[in-house]
């Protein structure tokens, strides 16, 4: 698909178009074909030529210099974790993992997260479930080993039930997987996940065309069959060497009702004794 062959055009071109032309100081004009910027607006914006800003969208050049990279940042107006990510796009690592990195949690995370009070996973890059206390398996299903999280949210119909804002919280997770990708445009199999994904949601085919990056700071308001209503924050850790494997740490205001659903919740899920 396009986004195998020209992950940076792609990104280029998804983020072109969702600048509006006056938060840049350009006049938009009465009679506009294309949503966004133009080409060349963008091009002058960057101080580039509009012929290798050409380029660089549609393919013919993949490599612009971290210099090109910053000065197409600063015109698009994107944040620090996007910036990360145009750079990742425009120099990739070639990563080559051995599939046990891929489909196990790095060593000891497993217990680790058992120890938690609070609901935490171990996620692959792919959004695969690596790993589960079982607080956050009682929490939601999405959070079983073995689930792709991204996946079920998607497409189960119990995710509709369980996340009040179920918009926001797919965009969660779909700029999540964003981030993910950028060290590894070309992986094969994270582009058959986006093709699958994109094939079988609406949805992620909307939310990925808006090209945001990473989990946004805020807080997700999920209605739980068994204890209610919580609203709770997400906390992301990378783990350090593990081919983009990473933490998700879920909790709630202290004192707040959320933080007593949770305690039940933990309770519920506590293995008997």
């Amino acid at each position: 698909m396009a986004a195998k062959a020209n992950a940076l055009g792609e990104y280029l071109r998804a983020r072109r178009q969702q600048v509006r032309p006056e938060d840049c100081g350009l006049v938009p004009g009465a009679r506009r074909r294309v949503e966004g910027l133009r080409r060349e607006e963008l091009a002058m914006l960057a101080g580039i030529s509009a012929e290798y800003y050409l380029r660089l969208e549609v393919g013919r050049d993949m490599n612009p210099s971290p210099q090109v990279v910053e000065a197409l940042a600063r015109a698009l107006q994107l944040d620090i974790k996007a910036t990360k990510y145009l750079h990742q796009l425009a120099s990739p690592t070639i990563s080559h993992w051995d599939q046990s990195v891929l489909d196990a949690a790095a060593e000891g995370l497993d217990e680790l997260i058992d120890q938690l009070p609070l609901p935490a996973i171990v996620a692959s890059r792919y959004q695969d479930v690596l790993a589960a206390n079982p607080i956050a398996q009682a929490l939601s299903p999405g959070f079983t080993p073995g689930q792709n999280f991204l996946r079920w949210r998607l497409l189960d119909p119990a995710a509709r039930e369980l996340y009040v804002d179920w918009e926001d919280a797919t965009d969660a997770a779909v700029s999540g997987l964003r981030e993910l990708a950028g060290a590894v445009p070309d992986d094969p199999r994270m582009q058959t996940l986006i093709a699958e994904l994109s094939s079988a949601s609406p949805r992620f085919r909307e939310s990925w065309a808006r090209a945001n990056v990473g989990y946004r700071l805020g807080v997700l308001h999920l209605r739980h069959p068994r204890v209610g209503d919580l609203y709770l924050s997400r906390n992301q850790l990378i783990v350090p060497h593990a081919a983009g494997q990473h933490m998700l740490i879920y909790h709630a205001e202290p004192g707040s009702d959320s933080a007593r659903a949770l305690e039940e919740l933990r309770s519920l899920s506590a293995p008997a004794r």
